[in-house]
């Protein structure tokens, strides 16, 4: 007869001996269905009642206090779960966001790293009538809400995930698991944790990432790519004050007539194109696995986006709009500076005109010399002698996935088919996620399952922002699965 050791909750795990038992999908989806309706999805609900947003969003976050929090939730929930052989803590460095970090003890070989994030992005506008960013509401299996997605179901989904391979007495690796506070703010925090803790994480032989996208909810999606970023704010200063717009307009050169100059040397402004320079390669393997997915989502790829009336997309081809969103240049202009709001603009010629720059690279670019060179390219023989300044706030790179073994492979197709019912299919991500670049530079032989929730129209970052739950939870016992059986 098999040893056995038993867990604080009183359960039997088997101990690695004798003829391994077989994972029942069934028994593993029941178990998890349950945890998510009676627990964890209650516990959602309270998490995105509490505006936890990352630091680059509320600069005075340990004074609000809400950081600390969600911390405060996600411990107390882990820490009531009847995992064996578990462990955790709240790591605090001097002014950094917190960061939780948690150990199971694995009882066979193996070092699975799991991994996601507790803040937030800020408000946003546009939330549908009975709605809001810090306001739960479920309707049609949707949560809809800050951050319940994006990605604070992620330690729930990963500590579900062990307890429904424990609940079964099934033997397992040993599971960290990384909840960060900072990863909305490009993960400045985090390098200082890693450093802090690397004795303790130890050498990854696979990392499992909760953070990223699904084509449709109806399968297990598997990231093949992430895409590098450049975050910054271009300043254009022509006056010192405002003056009369009748007397300096025709004299004085507008700021943003330079700023759409300035901005028109990276991004042709009829084509959307950018220089080649800041283009890479697409191989071969990404381009067949977008024309498959195109296949699956057709129109979707596009139509999932909130359009206004007339206004169409750059592409209607599915397979070239999804490598245009995940390996092409893009830039997003979030915000701006220098200019009043239409009720209280008067007839004034402007000072000065300042936008915020949020710059998708692709995934193999080098962020930090291409944020070197768009700088030089902004600030170089500034039209009319005016003060013209790019000040880099961030630079990321992407993340190209390495190669599954055939046994990962084979193991994630069906976990797709035991749970969703459907094959698993490939799918590159226009955003980032720095925490998987750096691990893939400090690991290299690590193996990786980057998945996530976030599919058409669950809108991360923007109004409405919903988990699929049903999705939640089938990711969840395809983790369980992989855990398991790998």
């Amino acid at each position: 007869m098999a040893a056995a050791t038993k867990s604080r909750s009183g359960k039997k795990t088997a101990a690695k001996s004798g003829k391994a038992k077989a994972f029942d999908d069934a028994a593993a989806q029941r178990f998890i269905d349950k945890l998510w309706d009676k627990e964890i999805v209650p516990e959602l609900c309270d998490y995105i009642e509490i505006p936890n947003k990352s630091p680059l969003f509320d600069p005075d976050w340990e004074k609000h206090g809400f950081m600390d929090q969600a911390m405060d939730l996600l411990e107390a929930w882990a820490a009531k779960q009847p995992v064996d052989g578990m462990s955790m803590e709240v790591r605090r460095l001097p002014g950094r966001t917190p960061l939780l970090f948690i150990e199971i003890e694995g009882t066979r070989p193996g070092n699975i790293l799991l991994y996601g994030h507790m803040d937030k992005q800020p408000e946003f506008e546009g939330w549908e009538k009975g709605l809001g960013p810090w306001k739960p509401v479920i309707r049609d299996d949707k949560l809809y809400g800050r951050g319940g997605a994006d990605d604070g179901y992620a330690l729930f989904g990963s500590l579900a995930a062990i307890a429904a391979v424990q609940a079964q007495g099934l033997s397992h690796p040993r599971c960290v698991i990384v909840i960060e506070g900072c990863e909305e703010s490009g993960s400045y925090d985090l390098p200082y944790y890693v450093d802090d803790l690397a004795d303790r994480i130890g050498e990854p032989d696979l990392v499992v990432c909760l953070d990223s996208e699904c084509g449709d909810y109806e399968r297990f999606w598997c990231t093949t790519s992430l895409r590098g970023m450049v975050i910054g704010d271009l300043d254009v200063n022509v006056l010192t004050e405002g003056v009369h717009s009748g007397m300096a307009g025709g004299i004085a050169p507008s700021s943003f007539r330079i700023l759409r100059a300035v901005l028109d040397r990276i991004e042709n402004p009829k084509t959307g194109k950018f220089p080649n320079w800041l283009e890479v390669k697409v191989p071969e393997e990404r381009i067949e696995q977008a024309q498959q997915t195109g296949k699956i989502l057709g129109d979707v790829v596009w139509e999932k986006f909130p359009w206004a009336d007339g206004a169409q997309p750059i592409t209607t081809d599915p397979a070239d709009a999804l490598i245009a969103g995940t390996w092409g240049m893009a830039v997003s202009y979030t915000g701006a500076a220098g200019f009043p709001a239409m009720a209280t603009a008067g007839n004034v010629h402007r000072p000065h005109s300042a936008l915020r720059l949020s710059m998708r690279l692709p995934p193999t670019l080098d962020s930090e010399a291409a944020a070197k060179r768009i700088k030089a390219k902004f600030e170089a023989d500034p039209p009319y002698g005016a003060k013209v300044e790019f000040k880099v706030h961030g630079a990321e790179d992407g993340w190209h996935a390495p190669p599954l073994t055939a046994k990962l492979s084979r193991l994630m197709k069906q976990a797709s088919r035991a749970f969703f019912g459907k094959p698993m299919a490939f799918i590159g991500v226009g955003g980032g996620i720095p925490f998987i670049n750096m691990l893939a530079e400090k690991f290299p032989k690590a193996q990786f399952v980057v998945t996530g929730v976030l599919g058409p129209k669950s809108n991360a970052h923007g109004p409405n922002e919903f988990l699929h739950i049903p999705t939640g939870k089938r990711v969840t016992a395809c983790v369980a699965k992989i855990l398991a059986e790998l």
